[in-house]
């Protein structure tokens, strides 16, 4: 019942995330530099025909009242605006008092993958956080969503950066850290969650299949729990059969008695792994 909250919950903060979305993310658009289908607000104190919104054109330029067209494309907006302020100063006014705020981001939009209703990419608009752009692409998945939420993300440096945040986090503690800001060219995977099995053999009270989600924290002390507890002739030794990356087959043995008591650290497990137990001949 905690996944479909979490669920609903996320739905509803999504909805609602514009009341929250945070300044931070105007830090990310300070060096953006506009491309074709970017839109642009100018304003111009001293000339109003120039205070409209215009559309990067496929060839980089913006065709304006007065100036025509204008190159723009690779410029960030502080840079936009003392072109403009020299097109200006040169033809039409002494001194001319220029800004540009980017109103779409539409040459770097962002992308959200996965377990969302409406996954591909979005028209960034600026100071979006997680959850808006969550929102705009129509909130989760019924019961569908995993435990984490992964955010790929370009680097200065020209590599890619991972950052995952916790769904938890995010909604049922609200904790304002988990909602960060979303920057142009992001790709946020919003991973299913999945369905996980553990095989239990020998000497457990009910062995056989059991059944996890990939939200589940799986180990050796709650899987011998779902089996109902280790048999009266059961061994103190528990076998942990499982096939590694590369394709081999390993072993890892466990005191589950020390396990059960709490002196061992308990034990993660991995889908597919089987659980062996043998009888006390003792």
């Amino acid at each position: 019942m905690l996944r479909e909250r979490i669920t609903t919950v996320l739905l509803c903060a999504c909805l609602a995330a514009p009341l929250f979305a945070q300044e931070g993310s105007s830090q990310a658009t300070a060096g953006y530099r506009v491309g074709p289908k970017d839109l642009l607000e100018i304003k111009v104190f001293e000339v109003p025909e120039l205070n409209i919104e215009r559309r990067i054109d496929a060839d980089g330029t913006v065709d304006l009242p007065l100036l025509g067209k204008v190159k723009l494309e690779g410029l960030t907006s502080t840079e936009a605006a003392d072109r403009l302020k020299a097109h200006l100063e040169a033809t039409y006014v002494q001194r001319a008092s220029v800004t540009v705020q980017i109103r779409e981001f539409r040459s770097k939009p962002i992308t959200v993958l996965g377990a969302v209703r409406q996954p591909g990419p979005l028209a960034y608009t600026g100071n979006w956080t997680l959850l808006d752009a969550l929102a705009a692409a129509g909130g989760a998945q019924d019961g569908t969503v995993g435990d984490k939420i992964y955010i790929l993300r370009r680097a200065q440096n020209g590599l890619t950066d991972q950052i995952f945040i916790n769904v938890e986090d995010l909604i049922l503690r609200a904790d304002p850290d988990a909602n960060i800001p979303i920057y142009p060219n992001d790709l946020i995977n919003v991973p299913s969650r999945t369905n996980i099995t553990i095989y239990c053999l020998g000497e457990f009270r009910s062995p056989g299949a059991l059944s996890f989600t990939s939200t589940d924290r799986i180990t050796v002390m709650t899987t011998i729990a779902r089996a109902g507890g280790l048999s009266d002739r059961a061994s103190g030794t528990l076998t942990i059969k499982r096939r590694d990356r590369s394709g081999k087959d390993v072993e890892i043995k466990v005191n589950a008695k020390r396990v059960l008591a709490g002196k061992d650290p308990d034990v993660e497990l991995q889908s597919g792994d089987v659980l062996v137990v043998k009888e006390s001949f003792f």
